[in-house]
């Protein structure tokens, strides 16, 4: 099987990943899943779409992530593996995937700072006088 490379995005977050038959070994920018992702709620959310589709253990994973936090680069991690397992099979994955949302690209960005307010949408106090 040759390579099949997909990309995520999340936020600011970027996640390019590059999927290839194997044992199931996620790494992510030279780091195993566990040690990059301590928490095993981000852990979950980026196995979600190989758990769906039943395909743990099958796939071997190498992933470049940058920008954003951890939670938007867990998330972004999560639509590129299921953008990769789309390009395997996409009759027998799609489905799936999109039912639980998997393959939607969260397109919610921060809001620009705006001039003479302290954030985008916040204001300075009132004085009356």
């Amino acid at each position: 099987m040759e390579v099949i490379n997909a990309l995520g995005r999340r936020k600011s977050a970027v996640a390019r990943v590059y999927l290839y038959s194997g044992s199931g070994e996620i790494t992510i920018n030279g780091r195993p899943l566990e040690v990059y992702f301590p928490s095993e709620l981000l852990q979950y959310v980026v196995k979600q779409p190989l758990t769906v589709t039943g395909n743990e253990g099958k796939f071997d994973l190498k992933v470049n992530l940058n920008g954003g936090g951890i939670k938007g680069q867990a998330e972004a991690l999560r639509l590129g593996i299921a953008r990769a397992l789309c390009k395997v099979d996409t009759e027998a994955f799609r489905p799936q995937l999109k039912s639980n949302g998997f393959l939607t690209r969260d397109s919610r960005e921060v809001e620009r700072k705006k001039p003479g307010r302290p954030g985008a949408r916040k204001r300075f106090q009132f004085s009356k006088r």
